[in-house]
């Protein structure tokens, strides 16, 4: 088991403090805020060790950014096709798939996810044109709790 030091402690609060789904960089850009003498690779191999130890969820957008969430219950998530947000669902989580896969198909399935594509709520507002304004959307905003 890997002990915890300060900058994993600090990434695991901003994961926790945070609703979006952040990529390394930005974790990297608020954890410097605190620990600025933390590297880049050290923020990488900290988010590669607490995925592996489950504490994180690591989740690849459209563009096969990585992108992460403190959140590692068992959820869905929206992934926006415009600009690239993910946002979490807040939908029952439907537990019968996996045994159904199981019975059907005889792999040993240990957990699933699901993802949804589509427009976000702001990206639809854009397309039809109803601010009749430049949008203020921007690709992976991250908003804080």
């Amino acid at each position: 088991m890997q002990r915890k030091s300060r900058y994993r402690e600090a990434i695991a609060r901003i994961l926790q403090d945070t609703r979006s789904h952040p990529s390394a960089e930005w974790i990297y850009e608020e954890v410097r805020k605190e620990l600025p003498e933390i590297g880049l690779a050290t923020v990488y191999r900290n988010l590669r060790l607490m995925k592996e130890a489950g504490e994180i969820v690591d989740l690849r957008a459209a563009d096969s950014t990585a992108h992460f969430d403190g959140d590692t219950r068992i959820h869905y998530h929206f992934l926006c096709d415009r600009c690239g947000r993910i946002i979490d669902l807040d939908e029952p989580v439907d537990a019968t798939v996996e045994n159904r896969v199981e019975r059907r198909t005889g792999l040993k399935v240990n957990r699933h996810h699901l993802m949804l594509f589509g427009l976000c709520l702001e990206c639809r507002d854009d397309e039809r044109g109803t601010d009749g304004s430049a949008s203020q959307h921007n690709r992976g905003s991250q908003e804080r709790r």
